[in-house]
């Protein structure tokens, strides 16, 4: 399912809304209905050249998709974290690729530890890990670890 996954981060599925991640669902739908609307094949004007029309086929395409993974509150929880994960991987340099296992579990702070080469260390929290957040900064440096969880 990995194809699915990098193919649907490609995508910037508020960029195709004309919406923000910060919408509320209200709002995303009736952006999703106004461009629906807008770009759907039965809607266009007959005079509208075929290489037009084509493009508002495949625009009606992707804002329907856009909607079937915004629309839902599950699917658009996992694209917010896949989109949170990979700006993460942009703007950090990932500094050391680690498994899970070689952190250290930590009771009272209910959380992973790792130690960083600056002296600080890496938290992981158990939600986290269980949401499969892959990606964590130093709390003391701009230095990020990937951590490789188990595969479920």
């Amino acid at each position: 399912t990995d194809m699915t996954d990098e193919s649907a981060l490609q995508k910037d599925w508020y960029a195709v809304l004309e919406a923000s991640p910060s919408d509320s669902l209200q709002e995303l739908k009736q952006k999703y209905q106004k461009l629906a609307l807008l770009y759907h094949p039965d809607k266009q004007s007959p005079d509208v050249p075929p290489g037009e029309v084509e493009q508002c086929v495949q625009r009606f395409i992707e804002v329907d998709q856009a909607w079937k993974i915004l629309g839902n509150e599950e699917t658009k929880k996992n694209y917010d974290l896949q989109r949170h994960a990979a700006e993460l991987k942009q703007g950090w340099p990932i500094d050391a690729y680690v498994r899970l296992e070689d952190m250290t579990w930590q009771d009272d702070e209910q959380a992973y530890l790792y130690g960083c080469r600056c002296g600080g260390e890496y938290m992981m929290s158990k939600e986290e890990a269980e949401e499969n957040v892959s990606v964590i900064c130093c709390d003391t440096c701009s230095l990020s670890i990937e951590v490789k969880l188990h595969s479920k």
